[in-house]
């Protein structure tokens, strides 16, 4: 998946990896549970992503990181990430109202696997990260449960749709339809491969600051439009009510030996990724970021005898340098601005709960009379 063209080769010159997908992390994968149909009290367009990591979670931990650029959210388990800089859960996404139900998978997917959790050790942290889906959604219809969350698990895979899916199904990108987007970047570090890789959900901007590789296609896409209106004699204009009021969540992964820190550092560059297509982070926007690495385990029972093994209490992880960061920065950028096009990319037109169409970017700009290379 990913997009086919080549986007900010100014930005990085890594090679993309083989899926151009957050999966080309070895062991990383990414499952969806879309719901598209009827509720009582209208159309859905929801949904659940989930992204796992490789390996028993809680026993043995993630080194990982959490950035909030824009508080505008409601996701859940970031203060303890941010705090022991570990994660001990699959990543869900989903819409804002069913936060609590992918917390309830979450947990009881940690409770089926360890039953010492709340026994003889501790509790467990879910991560839960969301987006408000409801213009196109019917949000208040809860329609999503916990099992939904346990099936996007189950489902997960290497290969997995972009656009539309999951917990993009009623996602909002720049005006048009978006959602789920994924894109990677190889960097070669001490003569040996690795892979950074992000996803994105995406439901921010205003339509008319949107930029594909730097071209202004949000402006093109608003200029033919008022043309339009204006040769069929309609001279209303919109542009007041076009703000970023929407939110866009990320996950990086990564099986470079990076700790907390070097985790968030990373995460902060997403933002580069969101102001090269457009976004200014608005006021009501919520811009959050978790970051994870494969490349190190923090073991649960360190100091403690589990398992008939007595695990030490220092470990001797292998870490990156500092020099190397730049080029991770580079990366985790043009992955991100390339995660984002690549979510309008594949999304498709939808009418939502109101009736109203949101446009897809393809479907937009064939309206328009504009070319695009994607």
């Amino acid at each position: 998946m990913g997009l086919n063209v080549d986007l900010n080769g100014e930005l990085c010159a890594c090679a993309k990896g083989p899926r151009n997908l957050i999966t080309d992390v070895p062991g990383v994968r990414v499952g969806h549970v879309t719901l598209d149909g009827d509720s009582p009290l209208g159309p859905l367009h929801t949904g659940v992503t989930a992204i796992v990591p490789p390996g028993d979670c809680f026993a043995s931990k993630l080194p990982a990181a959490a950035y909030v650029s824009n508080g505008f959210g409601k996701s859940m388990g970031l203060v303890q990430v941010d705090e022991l800089g570990s994660l001990e859960t699959p990543i869900l996404m989903t819409n804002t109202l069913s936060c609590g139900a992918c917390f309830d998978a979450l947990v009881r997917y940690s409770l089926d696997r360890h039953a010492e959790i709340g026994v003889s050790t501790g509790t467990v942290n879910p991560v839960v990260m969301e987006c408000n889906d409801g213009p196109i959604n019917t949000i208040r219809a809860l329609a999503v449960t916990p099992q939904h969350g346990l099936d996007a698990i189950d489902a997960a895979a290497d290969a997995f749709d972009e656009g539309d899916v999951g917990a993009g199904a009623g996602m909002t990108c720049f005006g048009l339809k978006g959602g789920i987007g994924s894109s990677s970047r190889v960097l070669t570090l001490d003569g040996r491969d690795y892979t950074i890789g992000v996803l994105v959900l995406t439901n921010f901007g205003s339509r008319d600051c949107l930029r594909v590789d730097g071209r202004p296609v949000g402006r093109e896409l608003a200029a033919a439009e008022r043309a339009q209106a204006e040769r069929a004699g309609d001279h209303t204009d919109d542009r007041a009510n076009d703000r970023d009021k929407g939110s866009i969540v990320a996950v990086i992964a990564t099986d470079l030996p990076a700790d907390s820190r070097q985790l968030r550092r990373m995460a902060k560059r997403v933002t580069v990724g969101i102001t090269r297509c457009g976004g200014y982070i608005g006021n009501g926007s919520g811009e959050i970021v978790v970051a994870f690495s494969t490349a190190a385990r923090i073991p649960h029972w360190a100091g403690e005898t589990h398992a008939g093994e007595t695990l030490p209490m220092i470990d001797a992880a292998p870490r990156l340098s500092d020099n190397a960061m730049d080029d991770c920065f580079r990366a985790v950028a043009a992955a991100s601005e390339e995660a984002i096009v690549s979510s309008l990319a594949h999304a498709g037109s939808v009418v939502g709960r109101d009736g109203r169409t949101t446009w897809s970017l393809r479907d937009a700009a064939a309206r328009a009379g504009i070319a695009l290379n994607l």
